[in-house]
């Protein structure tokens, strides 16, 4: 048997299956991405399945949708597969829970009108989310649908943490802070735990790509991070501003811009892309070499650091930093940057180890020596959701003996 773990955005399907051996799950056999899902789009499948390798474009038939010609070719894909194990049930990241999911929960219409609620805290991806589970459950009709949240990581965060200076009926509407990033940073910190005694510890870990934040966890939970009531606060992002003074928007809707000029604005036009005018991709802007391709690479940066030390602060010091994500994973100039200044927390980095850190296994990049353990530590948000549902699987299980 297996998982399938899904997540679905407004132009993308990205899916990866998982095996149950003894009932612990593993390393995928099968992961890819269906691309140019969005209307009037041209839907390509990118795949691999043991090391095999494809790349396609779909078809979509007269009166189609898109997304419902992707899901046709996954079920046939997923049908075709030689040797592929039997799915159990299907796990999909939810980026949003609120205050109500602090795990993973079977899915009911109950449960997604409740969440549909939380649409507007996360606007770039709540929405696709929650249309993702509808189809899936449409096209997978007797199997069970699983919902795994990405703030429920940050559920053990401390009041002080997530309390906003605001009047307490708004804080009893739930006007507070969630975090983030949550299945990514579950996967990490299962890694550091197994890999060094200093995942006990104190520990910050950076998930930097297009979505970027920072986790300050002690004892494995996290206790702070950067991004708040929605997924635009803290770091400075691919096309999100991060962090905004109140009074900018204040002032924009005093010039006449109404809330969804904003809204396109602070989540599509900003980041790395607003301030470059070139990309939102890190890569490009490596590349480019002009001007404003190194402002908004050193704006980047410099928020890292800047909240970083923040972080650092709130723990009492660090014992380990661990970089992920697209950018954390692949660009080492940016570690060592951002190691370089934050040396005054005991870091040391070992440059060849920062070199051949490749993004495919966990790597330590710390000198020997430093006060700081350093490690690279790739993410799989696919995983974590399929141990999340396999757990919920064994429960209800139980619950029937």
């Amino acid at each position: 048997m297996a998982i399938l773990a899904v997540n679905a955005g407004s132009s993308s399907l990205k899916f990866s299956l998982h095996p149950l051996q003894d009932g612990q799950v593993q390393p995928h056999v099968l992961s890819g991405c269906i691309q140019g899902l969005e209307p009037g789009g041209s839907p390509a499948l990118d795949w691999g399945y043991q090391g095999r390798k494809q790349q396609q474009a779909l078809a979509v038939p007269a009166g189609s949708d898109p997304f419902s010609a992707a899901l046709e070719r996954l079920r046939a894909l997923l049908q075709g597969l030689h040797g592929a194990p039997a799915i159990e049930a299907v796990a999909h990241r939810v980026v949003h829970g609120g205050g109500v999911f602090t795990g993973s929960v079977l899915v009911t219409e109950e449960v997604l009108e409740q969440l549909a609620r939380f649409n507007s805290l996360a606007p770039l991806h709540q929405p696709h989310n929650l249309e993702g589970i509808r189809r899936f459950r449409a096209a997978f009709a007797q199997m069970p649908q699983i919902a795994c949240f990405d703030t429920a990581f940050h559920a053990s965060m401390p009041e002080v943490e997530y309390a906003f200076a605001l009047p307490q009926p708004l804080r009893q509407q739930g006007v507070r802070r969630y975090g983030f990033h949550g299945l990514s940073y579950q996967y990490i910190m299962s890694v550091l735990l197994e890999q060094t005694p200093r995942g006990r510890g104190r520990v910050l870990m950076a998930h930097l790509g297009n979505g970027a934040s920072l986790c300050a966890c002690r004892e494995g939970a996290s206790v702070a991070t950067t991004m708040g009531f929605s997924a635009l606060d803290g770091l400075m992002m691919g096309t999100r501003s991060g962090a905004l003074d109140a009074g900018v928007l204040l002032y924009l809707l005093e010039q006449g811009w109404t809330p969804a000029r904003i809204q396109t604005l602070l989540y599509k036009q900003s980041g790395l892309l607003g301030v470059s005018g070139i990309s939102a991709d890190m890569r490009k802007l490596r590349a480019d070499g002009s001007a404003s391709a190194q402002r908004a690479i050193d704006q980047f940066t410099y928020r890292v650091v800047r909240e970083s030390g923040a972080l650092a602060a709130t723990l009492g010091g660090l014992d380990l930093l661990a970089f992920s994500g697209g950018i954390g994973e692949n660009d080492a100039v940016l570690r060592e940057q951002v190691c370089a200044r934050l040396a005054w927390l005991g870091l040391r980095m070992d440059p060849e180890r920062n070199r051949q850190a490749d993004g495919k296994a966990a790597h330590a990049i710390h000198a020997p020596g430093s006060a700081v353990e350093i490690w690279v530590v790739p993410t799989d948000e696919g995983r974590v959701a399929a141990r999340e549902a396999a757990a919920l699987l064994r429960e209800a299980a139980l619950a029937l003996l």
